[in-house]
C-alpha cells in the first residue's frame, strides 16, 4: 500500500482501512501462534501499513 494512495482517501475511509488492517493483523497473529502462517514478513508489512494509515490520518486531522 502506497502513501500516495492513502492521501487520496477521506478520513472516514482511512479509519475503515485501519480497522480492516488491524483485523487482518489479528488473524495473522492467531495463525502465527498456531504455526500455520507461511510468511512472517506479512506481519511486518501489515504493521507498517497500519502505521502509514495512522500517519496520514494524523496529518489530515491537523489540516482542518
Amino acid at each position: 500500500m502506497k502513501t500516495v494512495e492513502l492521501r487520496d482517501l477521506s478520513v472516514e475511509e482511512l479509519a475503515t482501512r485501519e480497522s480492516e488492517l488491524r483485523r487482518k493483523l489479528f488473524d495473522l497473529k492467531v495463525r502465527h501462534s498456531t504455526a500455520v502462517l507461511d510468511s512472517t514478513a506479512e506481519l511486518r508489512s501489515l504493521r507498517r501499513d497500519i502505521a502509514r494509515v495512522k500517519t496520514v490520518r494524523r496529518e489530515k486531522g491537523s489540516e482542518s
